[in-house]
């Protein structure tokens, strides 16, 4: 390649390069544009801001109806129970009325008998469960010792006396069996 041709290839190439390069734009246009695009930003700007003030306004709905609904959860959640013990209560006014009559204590203490057995049966639906307690082993899980009494009939630490009666609700205590334990007696 002799000196001419590599000034043409040159020269060739700085025109194709200008002919690519953008044109210059002026001052004024360069404003307009950017005036233009700021504008647009602004614009994209104020909607997501509506859309936030939106999106914020239905949470602060969400979470005032999320409120009233757990309220009325809260107010109502004893209506099946409540529905379960009332021919309870209605069995206990016939028993009253039963004895302010002239049955006998015998119908009566039968009567009176069955009625609690209906309550535990309604409360054994809702989970609670009754702790047992006389004759086993001493469980500060689920007991708790009021006294302590002096026996060699039963084993060091086991519930010889129920003075209350404790239950489980589903599991979780709801309230321990007050009780009395066993311990030697002094002298042995």
């Amino acid at each position: 390649m002799d000196r001419d041709e590599g000034m043409e290839k040159e020269a060739g190439g700085r025109e194709e390069e200008e002919a690519g390069a953008p044109i210059a734009e002026t001052p004024e246009e360069e404003i307009r544009r950017l005036s233009e695009q700021l504008e647009a930003k602004s614009r994209e700007a104020s909607g997501n801001y509506d859309k936030y003030l939106r999106a914020l306004a239905e949470l602060e709905n969400y979470r005032k109806r999320a409120e009233k609904e757990k309220a009325e959860a809260i107010s109502f959640a004893n209506e099946s129970l409540i529905e379960e013990i009332l021919p309870i209560v209605d069995n206990f006014e016939r028993a009253l009325a039963h004895a302010n009559g002239e049955g006998s204590v015998e119908s009566l203490r039968t009567g009176v008998k069955l009625t609690v057995d209906q309550v535990y049966g309604a409360l054994k639906k809702f989970g609670l469960e009754e702790i047992r307690a006389a004759g086993e082993k001493f469980d500060p899980a689920v007991h708790h010792a009021i006294s302590e009494e002096e026996t060699e009939e039963a084993e060091p630490g086991t519930v010889v006396k129920e003075f209350q009666k404790g239950y489980l609700l589903k599991g979780r205590l709801l309230r321990p069996a007050m009780v009395a334990v066993s311990r030697r007696p002094a002298g042995s």
